[in-house]
């Protein structure tokens, strides 16, 4: 089960202003990617569960956080159905990501408690997402939408909490447009876990590039 409550990954998402996302299918180079973002200073990672037997890298992945990354919270991302949020739950999973609104993972993960962040690209999801508890809204794909629905949101609905992924990149220009358009925190793949740092096993990279990205948020939001 989850180590972490829903309300404590829903502040450490605040907190950080930064969730880091990727997916591996090797074991080991998982866990020197998540050790690298917690060197750096992140304490969140979702992990995209794209590829075959996804779950028994993160279950692996888990039990590596839990016995040597003390606060780390770990979670996943590209969830698309009630029974996969419930597997890995059963695996420990600290927050559950979807690309798309679906009720039926939000009564499981509202059953354990457990934080879900659904991909929600209009006014009338996000309300539906926040009847049935949401906490974090994930706005996706974020670069569809642009850093002004953000803002044009937060106008009637000061309370909305939004992560936007997908289109946000780890530059000064680009995270203080969305965060100073309202975003809590923003999703970060890509961009920041290259394919090329992962070819080259970059990993002391890697922990730089997350320290860099996180202070540069401390900065915007002095």
């Amino acid at each position: 089960m989850a180590k972490y409550s829903r309300i404590e990954v829903a502040q450490t998402m605040k907190d950080n202003g930064m969730v880091p996302l990727f997916f591996h299918s090797d074991i080991e180079i998982s866990k020197k990617v998540l050790k690298a973002c917690y060197d750096g200073g992140s304490r969140l990672m979702e992990f995209t569960s794209r590829g075959d037997f996804a779950f028994e890298v993160f279950g692996a992945l888990n039990k590596y956080a839990l016995a040597e990354l003390p606060g780390m919270m770990l979670g996943v991302g590209s969830v698309t159905d009630a029974a996969a949020a419930s597997l890995y739950m059963q695996l420990g999973a600290n927050f559950i990501v979807t690309p798309v609104f679906r009720e039926d993972i939000a009564i499981a993960c509202n059953r354990r408690k457990v934080l879900w962040s659904p991909g929600c690209g209009t006014l009338s999801e996000i309300a539906r997402a926040e009847e049935l508890g949401c906490e974090v809204v994930k706005l996706f794909p974020a670069d569809t939408y642009g850093p002004e629905f953000i803002k044009a949101i937060k106008g009637p609905c000061p309370w909305t909490t939004i992560m936007p992924t997908g289109g946000v990149y780890p530059t000064e220009e680009s995270l203080s447009s969305w965060l100073n358009a309202g975003a809590t925190c923003v999703g970060l793949g890509s961009q920041l876990i290259s394919k090329d740092l992962l070819d080259k096993q970059d990993f002391e990279g890697l922990k730089n590039k997350v320290s860099d990205v996180l202070n540069i948020i401390k900065n915007i939001r002095k």
